[in-house]
C-alpha cells in the first residue's frame, strides 16, 4: 500500500483535501447532503492517514484493528441508509474496501507493507474492477455537469436550497452564487471521483 514517498504524499494531499471539502459540505442546508458528506469526510481523512509513507511513520499494531472497527461501523450505517437511497451502496463498498485494507495490513509482516504482498487477489481484483468502473462512469457524468455549471446562453440558474432563483433579491442573489459549497453537485461528484481514484491507488499495490 505504501509506495514511493513522493507518490505517497501526493495521495495523502489528495485525500486530505477531499476530506476538508467534505467537512465544508456538512454546512449544507440539505440533510441528505450533510449525512453523505460526514461519511465521505471520514473516508477521506482515513485514506489520507493510511497513505502516509511507511518510511515516515509506521503505525502501531492496534491501529489496523481500530480502522476495521471504525469503517465496519461506517459500512453498517451506509447499509442502513441504503434503504432510502442506492447511492449509499457506494459508501458501503468504500467502507468495505477500507476494512479489507486494514485487515490485510494487520495480518501482514512489516516488510509486506512496502511490497504489496498482503492482499487477497480475488478480493483486490473485484474492488479494483468496481472502483475503475466508478471512476470512468463518474468522470463521464461529471463532464456535462461542469459544462452547465460554467453557464452560457439559455442556461437557467441553479436555485438556492430553500428558495427560488430570485431568493434574496437583486442580481447575483439567486442562481449559482446563492448555492452553498455543500450544494454544488459538480463539486460533490468531483469529491467522490477523487476518493475513488485514491482508492485505486491504494488497492493496486495489494
Amino acid at each position: 500500500m505504501h509506495g514511493p514517498a513522493s507518490s505517497g504524499w501526493l495521495l495523502v494531499a489528495l485525500c486530505a483535501a477531499t476530506g476538508v471539502y467534505c467537512l465544508l459540505r456538512m454546512r449544507s442546508g440539505v440533510e441528505e447532503q450533510r449525512s453523505a458528506a460526514g461519511g465521505e469526510a471520514l473516508m477521506g481523512f482515513g485514506m489520507a492517514a493510511m497513505a502516509v509513507p511507511a518510511a515516515v511513520f509506521t503505525p502501531p499494531p492496534w491501529v489496523w484493528p481500530g480502522y476495521a472497527v471504525v469503517f465496519g461501523a461506517a459500512g453498517l450505517r451506509a447499509l442502513w441508509a441504503a434503504r432510502s437511497g442506492r447511492h449509499h451502496l457506494h459508501h458501503l463498498v468504500g467502507a468495505a474496501a477500507m476494512v479489507y485494507m486494514a485487515v490485510a495490513m494487520a495480518g501482514s509482516p512489516a516488510h509486506a507493507h512496502a511490497h504489496g504482498t498482503s492482499g487477497t487477489p480475488v478480493l483486490t481484483g473485484a474492488l479494483l474492477l468496481y472502483f475503475t468502473g466508478y471512476v470512468l462512469l463518474a468522470g463521464v457524468r461529471l463532464i456535462p455537469v461542469v459544462a452547465v455549471a460554467g453557464g452560457g446562453a439559455g442556461v437557467p440558474p441553479v436555485p438556492a436550497p430553500g428558495g427560488g432563483p430570485g431568493a434574496g433579491g437583486g442580481p447575483g442573489a439567486g442562481g449559482r452564487a446563492a448555492t452553498g459549497w455543500g450544494d454544488r453537485p459538480e463539486l460533490a461528484r468531483a469529491c467522490r471521483l477523487s476518493m475513488a481514484i485514491g482508492m485505486l491507488a491504494m488497492l493496486l499495490p495489494l
